[in-house]
């Protein structure tokens, strides 16, 4: 029995899972910048943009979730 490795297509999974993980991390990231935005408004009200930055925020959740729900979809179909 001799098993061979495609090293290259292991590369490329290993290449694509880390800019994908990455991403989602960034994106997570940005998605609680956004709420602590809200949070700073509320404590010193300054002219700005909390409601931007609270919609930002949930776009990026909505985006992770939508990542992490076709991962689930990609691993069961």
């Amino acid at each position: 029995m001799n098993i061979d490795i495609d090293w290259a297509a292991l590369g490329s999974v290993l290449g694509v899972s880390l800019g994908v993980t990455v991403a989602l991390v960034g994106l997570f990231t940005l998605g609680v910048v956004g709420l602590a935005k809200r949070d700073a408004h509320r404590a010193a009200p300054q002219g700005g943009s909390a409601a931007l930055a609270v919609t930002g925020a949930y776009a990026c959740f909505a985006a992770c979730a939508a990542a992490v729900a076709y991962g689930i979809f990609l691993i069961v179909s």
